[in-house]
């Protein structure tokens, strides 16, 4: 599903920081619960525009306890998003397909250039998708060592340079990348 760059035969450029939650799984099956942030840096055959690149640094998520549900995992990401981007942004869940995760979902946040009426930013549809989530499928838990009935859990992913122009009303994603002093010299260092 996911094309990539390959260096050669063998060897390819990740997609996703995912291999990281899986190895977390895997360590801490005996020590539940977990609560993991996974950042990295991934690459993407990907046609670049105003919101999309084909690098990025992503960070993942990964819950795993016992009874976390997915109404654990939609108050996680809602108040990510509202603390981020402030009360008055509105958020949208869609149905999606992860191959980890069931059910699956897409957040969106309104467009921060037109608020939500449509722009060329937000391709006229007034949203920008900013991350993937959905709760862990069980065989993901079992095949980590971990009891898929006794514990549940939730991951997401998002894209550092997509929420950074939400946050701060970039109009271009590839302003990130062009090494312009000017572009670095718009933002406080501490907020």
């Amino acid at each position: 599903m996911q094309d990539t760059f390959y260096v050669d035969a063998q060897w390819l450029l990740r997609t996703h920081t995912t291999a990281i939650q899986t190895r977390t799984l895997e360590k801490s099956a005996s020590s539940l619960p977990i609560k993991v942030v996974c950042p990295g840096k991934v690459y993407r055959r990907d046609d670049d525009d105003a919101t999309h690149s084909h690098q990025f640094t992503q960070i993942e998520g990964l819950v795993v306890g016992e009874n976390i549900t997915l109404a654990d995992l939609k108050g996680t990401l809602q108040l990510l998003a509202k603390s981020m981007f402030g009360e008055a942004r509105v958020i949208r869940f869609r149905p999606s397909y992860f191959q980890f995760t069931e059910p699956s979902v897409e957040v969106d946040v309104s467009c921060h250039i037109c608020n939500g009426k449509g722009c060329n930013v937000c391709k006229g549809s007034g949203w920008i998708e900013i991350l993937g989530a959905g709760m862990v499928h069980p065989h993901v838990l079992e095949m980590a060592g971990i009891d898929g009935v006794k514990y549940t859990g939730f991951a997401f992913g998002l894209g550092v340079e997509r929420v950074a122009m939400l946050k701060y009303g970039i109009d271009d994603i590839r302003h990130c990348y062009i090494n312009d002093a000017r572009f670095l010299r718009l933002f406080k260092r501490f907020e």
